[in-house]
């Protein structure tokens, strides 16, 4: 959670810094355009640089290191130390009431976006579309102001007259034609990721305007009154009511856009301002976007020390270390040092380096250590390390580079040595279940494969019956003779309809004759085969489960479920176990 918290205050940082420089250095410019690109550009600069961090590595001296350090390296190992279990107490995490604050919030704007989204297709839907040009015209009878989205123009043609509709059709092209809806979007969405930042809603304030001055400035250069478009801007400011996500003619501020719409033109030396943000993102960037990582020196004295008093012998494993080569190691260090030595789950690349081992060694009864190294790169050097000491005194140690016994992190892979000593009270970790040998299981009989009906002699759906004549109701009293009368005649008329549609029945019927026909002669024989082949294959099924039930006895379903919960048990055993190691870990660190 902590990360996240970072990335918001350096994102809200990065929009003070944008929006300031507008508001104080910008905002006074008639360079609108540049002002566009810039407010965009302060939007996207606070989401990406926050990512982007510099990783410096600085190499620092080594700390002294006197004998008694390095013998301590050597038999160093590591303690599980048992803890009493404490009463649980129910605390509340302010992380997640923080998390729940921010869902509400940006649920609730995002139902807003959404509802905006819908009354916009309510206002476009079922209206007439004048296509001139790249625009699509609508005029339309509710009283809302003029808009544009996208390449759709909104007005309300009976509220103004001739001239004031060209004034506000010559702004909402500049809208248009701008793509000047892109922005009111990415500012909307800003806007539901931070609500919480009182920045960005300044900063879609300022967003909107500049968009504003845009359209004015470019309409004014079309219109010959410019007076007349003044009072345009004027006369909107009484239609209140306007589409949430569109570049809509009415803003507020009116008297602002009047007199930026006035305005002398900018010198074009005050683009410097547009420049004045530059070293604050590198200060930025200096202070908090730099991770500086401290690593000592390989420490030569440590070989120099360790020579002064003991005897050292190193069997080193590289990536290119042979299948022969590693058998070689094994079989001197038994010689050399009477060191049991285990080399298991080796595996390579297509270059044929070595990507993934696992060393066992064991020296006699009190002490047992292994090295781990999985994963998809080639290995990084390790290695069995023998000491002899002048009392003639042996100590085994492995080794991976830069690091004694500790996980190690490079890449995807980790890499974790241990060393154990019988000597001391350590938590073993847990032993995996052995399941159920199925090694002389006989294999299952194939189940054989039904034939597929060919789309042709698939029976076609009869013809529609709701087309089929429905048949008279007979009177309930024969003797009415004019009721019989009338029934007689619509039987008739019945008659007539069914001679009509008999033939699409005769029709339809003769077409699944010769389609069974066919089938008769060919998959209905298929089929016989098949049922044939089923009543084959289930007689080989009922020998095969009574061979399983002699080879591993009636209780093998049991024995199965069994190991199943055996396994559940050993991976919460596992997790245990892993907690109980990274505890030790830290405890380890910080003596």
């Amino acid at each position: 959670m902590e990360p996240l918290f970072i990335f918001i205050a350096k994102s809200s940082g990065l929009l003070v810094l944008f929006y300031c420089a507008y508001y104080f250095l910008l905002s006074k410019e008639t360079f609108f355009n540049s002002s566009r690109w810039f407010l965009l550009a302060g939007l996207i600069t606070s989401v990406v640089l926050p990512f982007l961090i510099y990783t410096k590595i600085v190499w620092i001296d080594p700390a002294p290191v006197e004998n008694s350090t390095v013998s301590s390296i050597s038999n160093y190992s590591k303690v599980y130390i048992t803890h009493a279990i404490e009463n649980e107490t129910f605390e509340i995490n302010r992380n997640y009431i923080i998390l729940a604050v921010y869902t509400i919030g940006f649920l609730a704007l995002l139902i807003k976006f959404a509802i905006d989204f819908y009354s916009l297709n309510a206002v476009l839907k079922g209206k007439e579309v004048q296509q001139q040009a790249d625009f699509k015209f609508v005029d339309i009878n509710e009283n809302i102001a003029p808009f544009s989205y996208f390449d759709y123009i909104v007005y309300n043609s009976s509220m103004f007259t001739a001239s004031e509709l060209e004034n506000i059709i010559e702004h909402e092209k500049v809208h248009s034609d701008q793509n000047h809806t892109l922005d009111v979007l990415i500012s909307r969405i800003f806007c539901v990721l931070f609500w919480f930042n009182p920045i960005i809603w300044l900063y879609k304030k300022a967003i909107l305007q500049n968009l504003e001055f845009i359209a004015d400035s470019e309409a004014a250069k079309k219109i010959s009154d410019k007076k007349a478009y003044q009072y345009t801007l004027l006369k909107i400011t009484t239609h209140e009511s306007c589409v949430a996500i569109t570049n809509h003619f009415y803003q507020s501020l009116i008297k602002k856009r009047i007199v930026m719409l006035n305005k002398n033109q900018s010198k074009k030396r005050n683009y410097w301002k547009y420049y004045a943000v530059i070293p604050a993102l590198v200060a930025f960037v200096l202070l908090f976007q730099i991770k500086i990582i401290a690593q000592e020196k390989q420490r030569k004295e440590l070989k120099e020390v360790v020579e002064k008093d003991s005897q050292i012998d190193i069997y080193k494993i590289k990536k290119t270390t042979t299948d022969q080569e590693l058998k070689e190691i094994a079989e001197k260090l038994k010689k050399n040092h009477n060191v049991d030595v285990m080399i298991s789950n080796v595996k390579r690349n297509s270059d044929k380096e070595l990507i993934a081992i696992k060393v066992d060694i064991k020296k006699g009864t009190g002490e047992s250590q292994n090295i781990e190294i999985n994963g998809d790169h080639a290995i990084e050097s390790c290695g069995i390390v023998i000491t002899t000491k002048t009392n003639g005194s042996k100590e085994v140690v492995l080794v991976t580079d830069g690091d004694i016994n500790n996980s190690v992190k490079t890449g995807n892979r980790i890499v974790e040595s241990r060393k154990y000593n019988g000597q001391q009270n350590m938590v073993n970790p847990p032993v995996p279940p052995t399941p159920p040998s199925t090694e002389s299981l006989p294999a299952a009989p194939i189940a054989p494969v039904a034939p597929v009906l060919p789309k042709e002699l698939m029976i076609p759906p009869p013809p529609d019956r709701t087309k089929m004549p429905k048949p008279p109701v007979a009177p309930k009293n024969h003797n009415d003779k004019v009721a019989m009368k009338n029934f007689e005649k619509k039987m008739e008329e019945f008659d007539k309809k069914m001679s009509a549609f008999e033939p699409q029945m005769a029709a339809y019927q003769k077409q699944v004759d010769e389609i069974m026909a066919k089938r008769e002669l060919g998959y209905d024989k298929e089929m016989e085969k098949f049922g044939i082949a089923m009543d084959k294959f289930g007689v080989e099924m009922e020998k095969y489960s009574a061979n399983i039930e002699k080879q591993f006895g009636p209780d093998f379903e049991k024995k199965m479920e069994q190991f199943e919960k055996d396994m559940k048990v050993y991976e919460q055993n596992m997790k245990e176990h892993q907690k109980d190691f990274k505890r030790m870990e830290r405890e380890s660190q910080k003596s």
